[in-house]
């Protein structure tokens, strides 16, 4: 009879034990607590002193029915298609320009990074005052008489351009404003993993200037644009605390995102349940994102 190699069962196991407090706390932490949520998206679960109640699909056909979730899901679509645009674009303009071998040029980038390390909160707070009816802003826009009455810019449920309620957009601005910093960082170190002779070799065949940009950069930094894309899109659909902060999801509704409502459902109302079932659609929504990401990526690109 064949002895079992105690030495090789040795060396396959001593990675999965140094692995397992860390898989231990993660499923703890983690995995355990969603699958709760998801045994409890199909029950009654409204009063903790009470076990919860099986009801199958009842909180989904209500959720079907619920105008404030639609209305929620909305302006969650609507953050998504307003912000990730600029988060993918605009960082990489700035990249570019701070890429340049110009004195002074790292002060421009710490310039550009610090909203980044303020707090959400500070920043929500900070933004609130700006967008007062007496704050900054609108002294500006009195003192150019632009608006001279100034602009409702937190508590106006009015759509700009008949697309974003004036609220959500004031909010979509300070999330692009503390995001252009962090997703710049992302493509700077994509910028300055590209060798100057691939640049060089491009200005011998007449791509130069603005040019070189459209032939060179852009194309190399897919995998990079492909990341800020996903990453951004998915902070777009979980964004909860400028909302918290700036406007409690009013006025009417007009800047209230799915996560917010997934708080107030819970911690507000104490509709545990219901709160899961929401719980759920955001992440099959989460999942989806991720998904279109795996299928939009080339195998070749996907190396970061």
């Amino acid at each position: 009879m064949n002895q079992p190699n105690w030495k090789f069962i040795k060396e396959k196991l001593t990675p999965y034990l140094f692995l397992l407090p860390a898989l231990i706390l993660l499923f703890a932490t983690v995995f355990w607590p969603a699958i709760q949520a998801f045994y409890l998206s199909f029950t009654s679960y409204e009063y903790l002193s009470q076990p919860p109640q099986w009801i199958g699909f009842d909180n989904f056909r209500r959720l079907w029915k619920d105008a404030v979730f639609w209305k929620t899901l909305e302006n969650t679509l609507l953050y998504l298609v307003g912000v990730v645009p600029i988060l993918v674009i605009a960082p990489l303009g700035l990249a570019i320009l701070v890429n340049q071998k110009l004195r002074g040029m790292n002060w421009f980038r710490a310039a550009y990074y610090t909203p980044v390390v303020i707090s959400m909160v500070v920043a929500g707070i900070a933004w609130k005052w700006l967008y007062a009816e007496n704050g900054l802003l609108n002294q500006l826009l009195t003192t150019v008489n632009i608006f001279p009455a100034g602009i409702p810019w937190l508590t106006s449920p009015e759509k700009l351009l008949g697309i974003v309620p004036i609220s959500l957009a004031s909010v979509m601005a300070v999330t692009i404003w503390k995001g252009l910093g962090y997703y710049m960082v992302i493509y700077l170190a994509g910028l300055q993993s590209i060798s100057a002779d691939v640049y060089e070799a491009a200005a011998i065949d007449g791509s130069d200037g603005i040019r070189k940009h459209w032939d060179i950069t852009i194309p190399l930094m897919r995998p990079y644009l492909a990341l800020v894309a996903v990453i951004s899109a998915i902070s777009a659909t979980k964004v909860f605390e400028e909302v918290f902060i700036m406007t409690q999801g009013g006025p009417l509704n007009s800047s209230k995102t799915i996560v917010y409502y997934l708080y107030e459902e819970a911690f507000s109302h104490l509709e545990l349940s219901y709160a899961c079932t929401i719980g759920l659609v955001l992440f099959l929504i989460i999942l989806g994102l991720s998904v279109l990401r795996l299928a939009i990526t080339q195998p070749e690109d996907m190396t970061i």
